[in-house]
């Protein structure tokens, strides 16, 4: 059976060259959500060709079912308070759905900023923005303070 999730060692390095290589063969910045956006774009302008970020997009979608797969399924531990609550037969389905629900409305929240955590964490400090590197350090501080409250709190 296949690990279910990347070793960092592997997936550091991998997303490093990724960022290098956007920037050097196509001079655009790494981020999902420009992936996303170019989907939307392409769709509602009835075109039939997708850019690199839409392709992008699909690649990321494609390579998790096809891990997914040849793991044996997707497997949900690790997300609190869901997977502790839902467990069974139906408790996949309802899973996903939330999880959908939950990354429809981080897009959007992505989309409304101008600019996601990956494309700014990434990109942005390796580009060594002065925005992003704030930014990021912006995500950081909350999600250590959110910690910390999360775990005062239960």
């Amino acid at each position: 059976m296949v690990h279910s999730q990347l070793p960092w060692f592997i997936g550091g390095p991998l997303l490093g060259l990724c960022v290098v290589a956007m920037r050097w063969l196509m001079n655009e910045r790494l981020g999902v959500m420009g992936a996303w956006s170019d989907v939307v774009d392409t769709v509602a302008a009835k075109r039939l060709s997708f850019g690199p970020f839409g392709w992008m997009l699909f690649g990321l979608i494609a390579g998790a079912a096809i891990f997914a797969l040849i793991a044996g399924g997707p497997v949900f531990e690790g997300y609190g308070w869901l997977t502790d609550t839902f467990s069974g037969t139906g408790a996949t389905l309802l899973i996903v759905a939330i999880l959908f629900a939950c990354g429809i409305l981080i897009g959007l929240g992505t989309k409304i900023a101008g600019g996601c955590t990956s494309g700014n964490g990434l990109s942005g400090n390796a580009m060594l923005s002065p925005a992003s590197l704030v930014a990021t350090m912006t995500f950081f501080v909350t999600a250590i303070v959110v910690t910390f409250v999360t775990e005062a709190l239960i």
